[in-house]
């Protein structure tokens, strides 16, 4: 995926999780941050950001803030990416059928998809949290991440193959290990999840300020 018109900024503040104070050449500007976790280890105060215009020149805040320069790399943070480039990805396999969005049970899962008589089930979830060149995943508690686990590990009994996609949104990082000092619950169920027979994808990806794009799949 590619973003249309990309600005530099220095960060200031994030007052609260949706919006940053950002100055772009002397201007002290707000902007939407489109990322809910913390992020706190990124968005430090003088670093590098960058932001996406918005195309709709009535909203509040004229930007997306959407990555940030950080001495790894460029971290991509926009949380919206990882589903958009695992799409792209997807549509270059060997698919019969993909489907975004698809609902399943109470929940919408990821992905569907069909390859021959073969169905299907896939979680998306982008990493930003890098600590000595490993992912981790999530930055906060997430229990809807805990749910997508669990059914994907009860679709495993209904005759799917389901899989848990980790897209790494910074170069150089080949690994996602459960973040269980955040939420253990989630290094649980990931587990359980493994040991039920889903499979665990990390996504490297070529990561630009104005781009992200997967580059190579491992299965864990």
């Amino acid at each position: 995926m590619k973003y249309e018109c990309i600005v530099e900024a220095k960060f200031i503040s994030r007052p609260n999780r949706f919006i940053a104070h950002v100055d772009i050449d002397g201007t002290e500007v707000v902007v939407h941050v489109k990322n809910t976790g913390r992020c706190k280890e990124l968005l430090i105060p003088g670093c590098r950001v960058y932001l996406e215009k918005a195309t709709n020149p009535e909203r509040k805040t004229p930007y997306d803030l959407v990555a940030v320069d950080t001495p790894t790399g460029i971290v991509n943070i926009d949380s919206q990416a990882p589903n958009a480039v695992v799409k792209e990805w997807l549509l270059k396999q060997d698919y019969d059928l993909v489907v975004p969005e698809y609902k399943y049970g109470n929940s919408r899962i990821d992905f569907y998809m069909e390859k021959g008589e073969d169905k299907y089930l896939l979680e998306v979830k982008g990493c930003t949290l890098i600590k000595d060149g490993i992912g981790y995943f999530p930055d906060a508690p997430t229990e809807r991440g805990v749910k997508h686990l669990r059914e994907l590990t009860a679709a495993i009994d209904k005759g799917y193959k389901a899989m848990a996609a980790f897209v790494i949104q910074v170069e150089g990082v080949s690994e996602v290990r459960p973040n269980i000092e955040t939420h253990p619950e989630f290094g649980v169920a990931l587990k359980e999840a493994e040991e039920a027979g889903v499979e665990v994808l990390f996504l490297e990806c070529n990561v630009k300020k104005d781009e992200l794009t997967v580059k190579a799949s491992k299965s864990l």
